[in-house]
């Protein structure tokens, strides 16, 4: 390619590489990028009643429409048919983590590594805006907004309550009944940091640079379609775009009612906690719901610089204050010792951790006596006759339960986090957005998860040591849902041991755990505990036993230790623990769950006014500041779907949002994996190592869709069928022999029918699939040697593996660029073909010679001053 720039003459090849006798000539051409804005093409609809602003509306119709109206169809469908809405929700969720783990987990670990080679490359020095560009927000108050947004509600929820359900209740590790009991609680903890340490920041880190990047310093309109500018050009404007938007909107949507879930639970324990008269149940959190909906609403009408910042400073600021109380309050040595620790047992494990899948727990097959692997058993180790039911497996759903609904759900958050916190970055370089972004929160959140983790932990150790003098070894069922009241109610004279008759089958089939007879006895010392010291001999009834066991604060009572300054916190539901372990305080401990109320409340309220706004922002185009008529109905939307979800999943609510998130975060795996891509592509080109203006293929690999040019439908279609012909006529276009190219051809055509005919074989001979589509790798593997050839002999910028998946996906696209070379040059090829031309002068339809001076404004790939 030849450019000219203040009459010297140079050539630019494809990858970059320029060579002239001004050295400060080349550089300008390759740093041309570098100036150039790019016009924004979405499409609009503005309207507005009067001058007042409250009036006015203004978004994108058809990613705004759409998107309302799939939410709306959703939440419709859990509300008429609520019951069928519950059992979809499970199946999809068992679906996504059968099938798709590996897909969740080796994402993240993908996306850990681009963004720790970002972090050590030139590029980290590359400012997100302008080099110009100042700091819009100091470092306190940026923090405190990413930090809120990011995790907020999740730590309260999960800080106490995971580490303990990781302890006692069956996973990998209490599966080991030769590991101590020190070490499990160990890994309770590492398994916590896990889910809350790097990868969770991953995932908005990487989508907050590539927004950063694309809005403040290519003059795009922050949305998710824009990140995509660098792999497709111009056609972010068409329907593709669209798509990535509506995917985008419904995705965060999802994100969002799963955290207005988890803190409407919260909350409602609470409120039972503090006021046990204050039920637990679904109508008590609809109204809760909607009562924070409101404060968020008011909140999100004022803006991030008002509402949004001085909300996350003061929700950081009620965090501190009970982490340093717990912090102090608690054996404080001990956790300073167990924050140590736990950071060298999480780097310690990081690898093996990060890349577990649970492979041979999700097939379902666990150990039994009638399993012979030919293993002996040593007399007097307690396994003689071998391992017992379950006793030596995790269970199957516990990767579903935790790892993949975390992965699901920070997925399924990244757009909205990931563009809040681009939203507060601009002027900050990607090497102190990392560091702020990843490192400083994850340091944070262990400190958090080590503090009220290793409280809990501790706790539940103590009280299990001193419950052993009432014989109560074992953890009660936490929910009264498990015990049959109905029953003992029509066997009123021995209604004891009518309540617990199918106790150990309840409890099996609702929870899959293995300890149901130890929770019968558990259930039977309970009630006699509760004769022995809570009641009155003269009230020995049910309905006095139903009364109390109803009240969480009394199944906390009853699982105190004897000098009651600790609690078994896993005698209690997962959203009742992080109170348990406040009213362990003494008399601080209303005082201290009144505190946890009030910054649950403005942590919901945060996530909740944040992801309002940033999925109106997603709605309209990527406006920072859109109408606040529109910010209202967004928060009203947000509203409606997580009440749908908890009305669909009833008793089951938590299940419910977790499925939300998972199935929701899934396809956007997919598109995150693919953003880094563009990530790194946009970089290269700001920094002048991969040249915007070298060669390219004639069309892109989705113009055949992404245009409504009907010569490339027919095209494609074709080449469905006589890709081998184009194989031939490309190979003696290149000097190939007549007889090899008839023998590629041939080969080519033969790999493709048995594509076709051992499918229609699978019929009658079962199994042949497999070996259709071993062909049908074959046949993408002969055209992927074909790209690359064509790459090579017109200098296309470009990778095999980029070969391989395009010609394994795109046959037919490939096979259109293979006999439409020779090349055009340069971005004519980020847009699509039909009706382009370059303006001021530039080459057209891939002839070489143009103008590229700094400065520019991009506009369908050519300059424009």
């Amino acid at each position: 390619m030849e450019l000219e720039v203040n009459e010297t003459k140079l050539t630019v090849n494809g990858n970059g590489a320029c060579r002239s006798e001004s050295e400060s000539e080349c550089n300008k051409v390759k740093q041309n990028w570098q100036g150039a804005v790019i016009k924004d093409k979405s499409v609009w609809f503005s309207a507005k009643c009067g001058s007042h602003e409250v009036a006015q509306v203004r978004f994108n119709p058809i990613v705004a429409s759409v998107s309302v109206l799939l939410i709306a169809a959703f939440v419709t469908y859990c509300i008429v048919d609520t019951d069928n809405a519950g059992q979809v929700f499970k199946d999809a969720k068992l679906t996504v983590s059968k099938q798709f783990t590996w897909l969740y987990i080796g994402s993240f670990d993908l996306w850990a590594v681009a963004l720790l080679v970002i972090y050590f490359s030139k590029y980290g020095k590359m400012k997100l805006g302008k080099d110009d560009d100042e700091i819009e927000y100091p470092d306190g108050s940026w923090f405190c907004m990413l930090f809120a947004c990011g995790v907020g509600v999740g730590l309260f929820f999960y800080g106490v309550g995971e580490p303990i359900n990781h302890y006692t209740r069956p996973n990998r590790y209490t599966a080991d009944r030769y590991m101590p009991d020190n070490m499990v609680a160990q890994n309770a903890i590492n398994q916590t940091f896990y889910h809350w340490g790097l990868h969770p920041w991953v995932t908005y880190g990487v989508m907050g640079i590539i927004l950063a990047f694309i809005t403040f310093r290519k003059g795009l309109p922050m949305t998710m379609k824009s990140c995509f500018y660098p792999l497709i050009g111009d056609r972010i404007y068409g329907w593709m775009g669209n798509v990535i938007d509506i995917m985008s909107v419904i995705t965060t949507v999802f994100g969002v009612c799963t955290s207005l879930g988890l803190g409407t639970m919260q909350l409602n324990a609470g409120l039972n906690f503090i006021f046990p008269s204050i039920e637990k149940n679904t109508l008590t959190q609809v109204l809760i719901i909607w009562i924070v909906m409101a404060i968020a609403t008011i909140s999100v009408v004022s803006g991030v610089g008002v509402g949004v910042r001085r909300l996350s400073e003061i929700c950081f600021g009620v965090g501190m204050f009970l982490l340093m109380a717990i912090f102090f309050l608690e054996d404080t040595w001990f956790l300073i010792n167990l924050f140590c620790q736990s950071i060298g047992y999480y780097i310690q494990n990081f690898l093996g951790l990060g890349f577990r899948t649970d492979a041979f727990e999700l097939i379902g097959i666990k150990s039994s006596l009638e399993t012979d692997r030919g293993r002996l058993y040593a007399a007097g180790d307690g396994l003689t006759d071998g391992p017992t039911d379950g006793l030596t497996d995790g269970p199957e759903n516990w990767m579903d339960d935790w790892t993949i609904f975390y992965w699901g759900w920070w997925v399924a958050w990244s757009p909205f986090v990931g563009m809040f916190i681009a939203k507060i970055s601009k002027g900050r370089t990607i090497r102190e957005f990392i560091n702020g972004a990843l490192t400083a929160p994850m340091i944070y959140s262990f400190l958090w998860l080590t503090i009220f983790g290793g409280s809990a932990l501790r706790n539940e150790k103590f009280a299990a040591q001193q419950l052993s003098s009432h014989n109560l070894h074992y953890c009660c069922p936490a929910s009264p849902d498990y015990l049959d009241w109905e029953g003992a109610k029509n066997n009123i004279s021995t209604w004891k041991n009518t309540l617990v008759a199918n106790l150990k089958e309840t409890y099996q089939q609702k929870t899959g755990r293995y300890d149901a007879d130890s929770v019968v006895l558990c259930t039977k010392n309970m009630i006699k505990l509760w004769q022995d010291e809570w009641v009155e001999k003269d009230s020995d009834t049910l309905q006095d036993f139903e009364d109390f066991y109803k009240v969480t604060k009394n199944r906390y009572k009853m699982s105190m230790s004897e000098d009651k300054s600790s609690v078994r916190l896993s005698c209690l539901d997962l959203d009742d623990m992080w109170f348990a372990l406040m009213y362990t305080k003494g008399k601080l401990g209303t005082v201290l769950s009144v505190v946890s109320l009030f910054g649950i409340i403005l942590y919901f309220v945060t996530s909740a006014d944040s992801g309002s706004l940033v999925i109106d922002i997603m709605a309209a185009n990527g406006d920072q500041n859109p109408p606040r008529l529109q910010r209202v109905f967004w928060a009203m939307v947000e509203g409606a779907a997580a009440t749908a979800l908890l009305i669909a999943g009833g008793k089951e609510a938590l299940s419910a949002v977790q499925t939300a998130s998972i199935v929701s975060g899934l396809p956007y795996s997919i598109i995150m994996s693919f953003l880094v891509v563009s990530l790194w592509r946009g970089l290269a080109m700001e920094h002048g190592d991969l040249n915007p203006y070298g060669a390219d293929f004639s069309i892109g690999i989705i113009d055949p869709f992404a245009t409504w040019d009907p010569s490339l439908w027919i095209q494609f279609g074709k080449n469905i069928f006589m890709t081998p012909k184009v194989l031939y006529d490309t190979n003696m276009r290149q000097g190939g022999q007549k007889t090899g190219s008839t023998i590629l051809a041939i080969s080519a055509s033969l790999l493709w029918l048995l594509w076709i005919i051992l499918h229609i074989v699978e019929i009658v001979v079962p199994g042949c699939y497999a070996i259709a589509w071993i062909c049908y790798i074959g046949f993408a593997t002969i055209i992927t040697g074909f790209r690359a050839s064509v790459r090579s002999e017109f200098d296309i910028n470009g990778n095999p593996v980029e070969d391989f998946f395009a010609s394994l996906i795109m046959y037919p696209s490939v096979a259109i660029q293979l006999e439409t070379a020779p090349h055009k040059h340069g971005l004519t090829t980020l847009v699509p073909q039909t009706g382009y031309e370059l303006r001021n002068g530039a080459g057209q339809n891939g002839t070489n010679g143009a103008h590229c001076p700094a400065g520019l404004i991009i506009e369908n790939g050519a300059s424009d001053h």
